[in-house]
């Protein structure tokens, strides 16, 4: 088994946040690959809700969109976008929200709306995932276009301006954790602080591909490499036409 990829050590960082038991919602993309990685290693009993209303499915591989068949195979429930952010999301009954976007800034703000000019898909059920979710796993790659000192527009919230603002809005409060091919940045209530590093990366290299000047852990962590069954799960059962992962495919 060759050794594990930048986005796939990223992947298996975020199943690690998910508990056995956990309620946990996610769209498509490197959220699913993580939750359905995390029901077939530690948290079998994980249960999964889709923004569009599919309830704890079986998932095939491997998923495109929110409304693709594969993603609600074996479902408890096709419900609707209501019954998954209305009565599962916004009542507080849902642990753990898994986010991507095309921005995230030092307060944990995601914007999936606007940048540089170009209108973008928006925020789905981002806005109430952020706002209602105790906690909000960021998943995405570290480049400095991606991470800037304030979002050009705020879709989902983290933050907001800073330490209680959020509070100030009316929301619960939120940990966030934005997991990179990079690094691990953790925050409550604060700007994002680097806890972690991705193995083989260097403080360098997060300052160079980060729009702002981070805070770091005095003691940072390296995160634990995938095991051979982990990276085997990947890429022969959860995603094994390369779907996420293209640069497979060159190997």
């Amino acid at each position: 088994m060759n050794a594990a990829l930048p986005r796939e050590l990223l992947v298996v960082e975020g199943a690690r946040q998910i508990r056995d038991g956990d309620l946990v919602i996610v769209g498509t993309g490197l959220p699913l690959l993580a939750a359905t990685l995390a029901q077939k290693t530690h948290a079998p009993d994980a249960k999964l809700v889709i923004e569009s209303g599919v309830i704890f499915p079986k998932v095939m591989p491997t998923p495109v969109s929110v409304v693709d068949p594969r993603l609600m195979h074996g479902a408890a429930r096709h419900g609707s976008l209501f019954e998954a952010l209305g009565g599962l999301v916004q009542r507080g009954l849902v642990r753990t929200g898994f986010l991507g976007g095309a921005q995230v800034d030092e307060y944990g703000n995601i914007n999936s709306t606007w940048v540089a000019g170009k209108r973008l898909p928006g925020s789905g059920g981002a806005n109430d995932i952020a706002s209602h979710c105790g906690q909000v796993v960021i998943l995405t790659d570290h480049e400095r276009r991606r991470f800037p000192a304030r979002c050009e527009y705020v879709t989902s919230p983290g933050f907001l301006g800073g330490p209680g603002e959020r509070a100030k809005a009316g929301l619960g409060p939120l940990r966030v954790k934005v997991i990179t091919n990079l690094c691990v940045m953790e925050a409550a209530d604060s700007a994002l602080e680097v806890t972690a590093l991705m193995p083989g990366a260097s403080v360098e290299d997060v300052l160079a591909n980060t729009g702002f000047t981070p805070k770091f852990r005095d003691s940072l962590d390296t995160v634990v490499l995938p095991d051979p069954e982990e990276i085997r799960l990947l890429r022969e059962e959860i995603d094994p036409a390369c779907v996420y992962f293209p640069e497979r495919k060159s190997r």
